[in-house]
């Protein structure tokens, strides 16, 4: 692609990159809320010794958002390792949150 055409295409796609921007804005300003309860979550888990992961939650996650896919046409397989991508990190934070305050705990 010339130059030129990279010009003309920045161009014509331009209000759809905006709409596109737009939206991966609110796309990550709800992650981060997200990754804001699983910080309150990992503070409960640990006062109360439980596991960071938790197999019939995780499914249960897994299963509610690819059924809401489907009903929205989008591809449940992407939705389905995208949630579990969402939610491996979400438990490694957990993780990290719990270690932490143990450490804290002990001193």
């Amino acid at each position: 692609m010339t130059e030129d055409d990279q010009k003309r295409a920045a161009k014509i796609l331009r209000p759809y990159r905006k709409q596109i921007n737009d939206i991966d804005d609110r796309i990550l300003k709800l992650l981060t809320r997200r990754f804001g309860v699983v910080r309150k979550v990992a503070g409960i888990k640990t006062k109360h010794g439980l596991p960071s992961f938790l197999h019939d939650r995780v499914e249960a996650v897994r299963n509610r958002c690819v059924a809401m896919a489907e009903k929205q046409g989008l591809d449940p397989q992407f939705v389905y390792a995208l949630y579990s991508a969402i939610i491996y990190r979400s438990c490694a934070l957990e993780d990290e949150i719990k270690s932490e305050l143990l450490k804290k705990k002990k001193k």
